[in-house]
């Protein structure tokens, strides 16, 4: 079974996040809407199948994170999502909440043993 098939999103959180988006946009070149930035990609095993990688920052105060006390998360894409998290519970990872579900696909959070809180993201293909 694939578990993850490749990094859906970069957050990290930030004081002042419209300055930090600001410098990026500047300084780096990066596209930034109101999601923050997307990069966008086509899958090495079929190239007609289209991907994004989502970079946003969030305001420092942000409860999105917890329980981890980290100032990042990462997402990562995954295949199956529901049977992932089957395994993981079976495995004794620490499953934050349950999956759901929007347009753009699931998710649900996960943590490592170091307590960073991982998203993984099922995208709706």
């Amino acid at each position: 079974m694939k578990r993850v098939t490749g990094i859906g999103g970069i957050f990290f959180k930030s004081k002042d996040p419209q300055a930090t988006n600001e410098w990026y946009q500047k300084h780096l070149g990066l596209n930034i809407t109101p999601y923050g930035a997307v990069f966008e990609w086509k899958e090495k095993e079929d190239p007609t199948k289209e991907g994004l990688t989502n970079w946003s920052t969030f305001k420092d105060s942000t409860k999105y994170f917890e329980p981890s006390t980290k100032d990042f998360m990462i997402n990562y894409r995954v295949e199956n999502l529901e049977l992932l998290v089957e395994e993981l519970k079976k495995e004794g990872v620490t499953i934050v909440d349950n999956i759901e579900t929007y347009d753009y696909g699931k998710f649900v959070h996960i943590m490592d043993p170091e307590g960073n809180k991982i998203e993984l993201w099922e995208p709706n293909e």
